[in-house]
Order: C-alpha cells, then sequence, then structure tokens
C-alpha cells in the first residue's frame, strides 16, 4: 500500500494506492483512517477495488459503520469507481444522497475525488 499525497486549495488529501483489498472490515477502515488523520491528511481517496465487494450489500450494514467512523472523526472520503452496475435502488439512492452531502463521495474519477474534497 502506498499513500500519495495531494495538495489542493491548502487542503492535505491522501490517495491509498494498493492492488489489495484494503478495507475487508470496519477495523481495517479505522486503523487506515486513524493512520492518515495522524500524517495530518483532511481527506482520503480510495479506490472502489479495494474496497470488499460486501461494502456494497447495504444489508449487512458494513458500509454503514465504516463511513460513520469517517463521520466521527470529520475525516472527508471519495471513492474512485465504476459504480453503474449497481442497479438496486438502495445502493443508487444511497450514492447519491452521499453525494449530495459532500461528505462521503462517489466518483468516477481522481481528478473529480480531488475537486469534490478541496470543495471546502
Amino acid at each position: 500500500m502506498e499513500i500519495i499525497s495531494h495538495t489542493s486549495k491548502g487542503m492535505q488529501l491522501a490517495e491509498v494506492i494498493s492492488d489489495q483489498l484494503i478495507i475487508q472490515r470496519t477495523a481495517d477502515a479505522l486503523d487506515l483512517l486513524g493512520n492518515v488523520y495522524y500524517q495530518g491528511f483532511d481527506s482520503l481517496i480510495l479506490y472502489k477495488k479495494n474496497i470488499i465487494p460486501d461494502f456494497f450489500d447495504l444489508k449487512n450494514g458494513l458500509a454503514g459503520e465504516i463511513l460513520q467512523k469517517f463521520s466521527n472523526y470529520r475525516m472527508r472520503l471519495a471513492i474512485v469507481g465504476d459504480f453503474s452496475n449497481y442497479t438496486n435502488k438502495s445502493i443508487k439512492d444511497f450514492i447519491l444522497e452521499s453525494n449530495q452531502s459532500g461528505h462521503i463521495n462517489f466518483v468516477s474519477t481522481l481528478e473529480e475525488a480531488l475537486d469534490k474534497l478541496s470543495a471546502f
């Protein structure tokens, strides 16, 4: 796992690069969050491929638990990936609602993630 630092509009943004699953359970997300938080980053960029697919099954509560940790620490998050394959109304509504709040963002490109996270 590699953390790339981006600076945009005075914000320190951490982009996590890995070929492996990074988030498989809530504790993994909390460890990563703490790591970037204590390095002085304001926001975190993750890729969909690094998050266990169960995250996107809202019935199990994993997404809610993980995203609550980001809210508690006031760490903004962008998840980069293609979300068009999710046709379930619940997950589509969840993504739309998250994007409207601005704290958690589901985006398709790194550039979009950088733009969203540096908007505040």
